[in-house]
């Protein structure tokens, strides 16, 4: 019998404002990267809810997706030679206001906002090669409906 092999689920918020893009600064196994807002898809949750969730606990902002701007596969070798597949759904959407009394997630250091430029600049810095991916992709206006990802009702109740 052979092994079934599963990706990790996760979401990704795209957020521009005024031609910067928030992500944050996370401590990993391999040290401070940059990320998008990002997260692992929960049990009963959609990704669209997930990423409302992710978004919110590692930036303090409301986030309301509006679109899909993709669904990426990368594999990742960490610094322990754990090799990692990751199934990212990436959203972009509108940012509501930060709540200033609500603490960043476990293991995020700090958001910040980054021009596209100085994205590029930090390439080494980025969690994942998909964090660049995805932002092009929705500077090349990739957008697609939230409709495209169905969730069946079994899966949030």
């Amino acid at each position: 019998m052979t092994t079934r092999w599963k990706p990790n689920v996760t979401v990704a918020a795209i957020i521009e404002h005024e031609g910067c893009f928030l992500l944050v600064e996370e401590d990993t196994v391999d040290g401070l990267r940059l990320n998008n807002p990002a997260g692992h898809l929960d049990c009963g949750e959609t990704p669209e809810q997930a990423c409302r969730r992710e978004t919110l606990e590692e930036t303090s902002y409301a986030f309301a997706p509006t679109a899909l701007v993709g669904v990426y596969l990368s594999r990742q070798q960490l610094t322990n030679r754990e090799e990692i597949t990751y199934m990212r759904f990436a959203f972009c959407g509108e940012l509501g206001a930060p709540d200033p009394t609500r603490k960043l997630d476990h293991g995020i250091v700090r958001t910040l906002w980054m021009t596209l430029q100085d994205i590029r600049a930090n390439h080494a810095r980025l969690r994942s090669p998909m964090v660049l991916c995805c932002i092009e992709d929705y500077l090349a206006g990739k957008r697609y409906p939230l409709e495209l990802v169905i969730a069946d009702a079994s899966i949030t109740g």
